[in-house]
């Protein structure tokens, strides 16, 4: 079993760290905190490993995943930043994508539900890079699967597991859009079901209220948890997530 992780994340849109909520992508706006004085995704990553400790950041690159527009520059930015290691969401499609986002030294490269084309593209992924360095991100909207597949669309995510693992996929983040940034609390059946059926590492994102949501999702044996509004608004103490490093 891998140590817990607490990931913070960064959705960037309009070349501008956003706040998410609900999935309503017109509506996010710049990201506003105690925590720093800028919307600049390069001087909040700074500001949080700074006060946190961390040393692994959840990156959604918004602008590519929905305006196909990429940030490059920013991404290099990042990677410049010393002693981090980049989860990133660049909003895959196809084969051609991953082989681009491959040259870049990331820890991982998730690929979404929402965005990619076909099914086999992730196995694809998975023979071009190992099986740690790829992340199949569950993309759902109120417990149903978000995808331009259509024949996973709005479908029960249960159901892709199995075939998905039969891949050779060992990480996976439950990502349900309309739990980003509302701090729902508690753990869905769903995310439960799926834990006890899925071999390899689950990670969520969305939804976390508190502390003790991080506790509960560490007792049932969860491999981590992506936090952004939870930790921006100030609601979790930075000396009790530095007890997870």
């Amino acid at each position: 079993m891998p140590k817990f992780k607490i990931i913070p994340v960064i959705d960037i849109l309009n070349h501008t760290a956003v706040l998410a909520k609900k999935g309503e992508r017109n509506k996010y706006k710049p990201l506003r905190s105690y925590l720093f004085q800028s919307s600049n995704p390069i001087e909040i990553i700074e500001a949080i490993k700074k006060n946190f400790n961390f040393n692994e950041f959840y990156i959604a690159d918004l602008d590519s995943i929905i305006k196909k527009t990429p940030n490059f520059q920013i991404l290099n930015e990042i990677l410049g930043i010393s002693d981090i290691d980049i989860i990133l969401d660049p909003g895959i499609i196809n084969l051609e994508d991953i082989l681009q986002y491959s040259k870049f030294k990331i820890k991982s490269l998730i690929i979404g539900l929402e965005t990619v084309k076909s099914i086999k593209t992730i196995g694809q992924g998975l023979q071009i890079l190992n099986q740690n360095r790829i992340i199949v991100s569950i993309d759902m909207y109120k417990g149903l699967i978000l995808s331009n597949i259509k024949n996973l669309k709005n479908q029960n995510p249960f159901n892709i597991i199995g075939k998905i693992e039969s891949m050779g996929v060992r990480k996976i983040i439950l990502l349900d859009l309309y739990r980003v940034g509302q701090k729902i609390g508690g753990i869905p059946p769903l995310y439960l079901n799926i834990l006890h059926n899925f071999k390899g590492d689950v990670y969520v994102g969305g939804g976390i209220r508190n502390y003790n949501d991080i506790l509960e999702y560490k007792e049932h044996n969860f491999s981590g948890v992506l936090i952004a509004t939870a930790l921006y608004d100030g609601t979790l103490n930075s000396e009790k997530l530095k007890k997870f490093h």
